[in-house]
């Protein structure tokens, strides 16, 4: 492999005879360096999110080792170093509350050092598109290697999948159809090997796109965490960064307009998780690429759900895995004639080269797009008085009855709200009704929970019902389903108009026509609003940071400050 005939980066920390070039070797060399990996050649940062407290990524510890053996194969000089790491699962009030700060390590963290490159190991969901956008502020050459699933869970004889049965399964005990010890027996069940959530959560789709952006190797998305095959792409992934420093390939020739139309494609035909539509908004605003909410809509409709996973549908990420995973996708989607083959990958190929050949091996997994799991698969953005910014749900989740509805609204101020009267007797509420959940938004709650698929009530679960349409400012899992409106825009807690609804308003909603209308007169809301009250800031600290400066859903939820491209200029050392 020829060397980039540029100087490296890291040249400006370990080039030369200066005070400051003996101060950067001499410590780095405390920790058993030899000299020889001082001449020159590229300094390759492993950019770690390994936590105990974040179970999906248990296992990238030992990824990072592989990783490091590329490297070094590759004539590299690997560094490994540690940024905050996002669990869904433990933190609190929610992890996205937080993937902007680690975005902000991320990049500071790759700026302040003599890095050439990085290799980004990534697993909960938040932990990808926070690795993805500090990186790509810095847009120096990178790459992705995801956790991958855990292994296909099994209760009673079952298939259980991660997330989506939780969601069952508490339903089914509020029903009293299932005891409290059998909901606590399928806990082990659920989780039998290290991983990310097996069903195709928001930490799967975020594997599968950043691999249809081409951000990783092929074959990156599905393997599970702990095949062996995956310790391979991490070695690969090692070697081939080296080679991306040298050719100059950094993440704004990768991540282009068309890589992020052939997401929204590809996350309309895996049944993709909706925290993808905020994860890419603000990916796009880190590297400068015009991408609005419409266009999940203006390209993603009317391209099936052809991968057959929970909670769209009924296999694991394990099936996927052996059905030819993202690349089988990839592939019908290119026969389809629905993405861009020419764009470029990290692999130095195109989207076609890597993929075009591809065979699909288990058609009921992937379907062929003639016989789809959903005719129109892609993110709906409904948009009107109710959601003037816009709002956005998942077909391929809900119930098809319910994509049209027309209903009362029952009104929940907070979540606090919500939990102390959702199971109430005497709660005015029928299946036709539509729950509405207030505050719930990037501020309101702040930093926007996955509440929004809220539990239905006890009574009308004791009665059979399955499905309502809800409506939300707040967020949902990724491995959740229902006819559920969500990420509501702009949000009750910057006073719009889900702020002034009230019980008993109706509330009209057809996804066909992109539609959700509040049927009160606007003089009235007018006369709601000239009341409204806005909730109280926090007095200081990160949590008055985040309300200060945090986006509307529409637009990603990173910060204002934190848009576009910095670089990675080397600042001057003044030892």
């Amino acid at each position: 492999m020829t060397r980039k005939k540029d100087p490296l980066r890291s040249t400006e920390w370990f080039g030369g005879h200066e005070k400051g070039a003996f101060i950067h070797r001499s410590w780095m060399k405390n920790q058993g360096f030899p000299p020889h990996l001082f001449d020159g050649r590229p300094v390759i940062g492993i950019c770690n999110s390994w936590s105990e407290l974040t179970p999906c990524n248990g296992q990238l510890r030992d990824l990072a080792e592989h990783v490091r053996r590329g490297i070094f194969e590759a004539g590299g000089f690997p560094v490994e170093f540690p940024v905050m790491s996002l669990g869904e699962s433990n933190m609190r009030p929610t992890a996205m509350m937080f993937r902007n700060l680690a975005a902000i390590e991320v990049e500071e963290s790759i700026r302040a050092n003599p890095i050439d490159g990085v290799v980004l190991l990534a697993g909960c969901d938040k932990t990808t598109p926070a690795l993805l956008m500090g990186a790509a502020s810095c847009n120096l050459p990178a790459l992705l290697v995801s956790a991958g699933p855990m292994l296909s869970g099994s209760f009673n004889g079952e298939v259980l999948g991660s997330g989506t049965d939780v969601w069952r399964l508490s339903e089914e005990m509020r029903a009293g159809t299932i005891s409290p010890e059998q909901f606590s027996a399928a806990e082990a069940a659920m989780s039998r090997s290290p991983g990310t959530c097996n069903t195709m959560g928001t930490a799967s789709t975020m594997a599968c796109l950043s691999e249809a952006m081409g951000i990783t190797l092929p074959g990156n998305a599905a393997i599970p965490s702990v095949d062996a095959r995956r310790r391979v792409l991490a070695f690969m992934s090692g070697r081939r960064i080296v080679e991306m420093v040298h050719q100059d390939l950094c993440m704004s020739r990768i991540l282009t307009r068309e890589a992020f139309q052939n997401a929204i494609c590809a996350n309309a035909a895996i049944g993709g998780s909706t925290n993808a539509v905020i994860h890419l908004q603000a990916l796009a605003g880190r590297v400068e690429v015009p991408f609005l909410l419409d266009d999940w809509n203006r390209i993603g409709r009317n391209i099936p759900t052809i991968v057959d996973l929970m909670p769209s549908g009924r296999f694991l990420m394990e099936d996927f895995f052996n059905a030819g995973g993202m690349q089988a996708v990839l592939r019908r989607l290119l026969d389809a004639g629905r993405l861009h083959g020419d764009c470029l990958t990290v692999n130095g190929r195109t989207i076609a080269e890597n993929n075009g050949a591809i065979r699909v091996l288990n058609d009921e997994v992937i379907r062929p797009m003639s016989n789809p799991l959903t005719e129109d698969g892609g993110i709906v953005v409904l948009r009107g008085n109710l959601a003037p910014n816009g709002a956005i749900m998942k077909p391929s989740a809900a119930t098809a009855s319910l994509m049209t509805h027309r209903g009362a609204a029952v009104v929940f101020e907070d979540i606090d709200d919500y939990h102390a009267r959702i199971d109430d007797p005497d709660l005015e509420v029928d299946e036709a009704s539509v729950l509405v959940l207030k505050n719930c938004g990037p501020r309101g709650y702040p930093g926007m929970p996955e509440v929004g698929n809220m539990g239905l009530p006890r009574k009308l679960l004791q009665k059979g019902v399955t499905d309502m349409v809800r409506i939300s400012d707040a967020r949902m899992s990724g491995t959740a389903y229902g006819t559920v409106i969500l990420h509501v825009s702009p949000e009750a807690a910057i006073g719009g108009p889900l702020a002034l609804v009230e019980n008993g308003d109706m509330i009209s909603v057809d996804a066909s026509a992109n539609s959700i209308v509040l049927e009160v007169p606007d003089e009235e809301l007018a006369r709601r609003k000239a009341n409204w009250m806005p909730p109280v800031p926090p007095a200081s600290g990160f949590e008055r940071m985040f309300s200060d400066q945090i986006l509307q859903a529409d637009e990603g939820c990173d910060f204002e400050l934190l848009k576009g491209r910095r670089g990675a200029a080397v600042a001057r050392d003044y030892v």
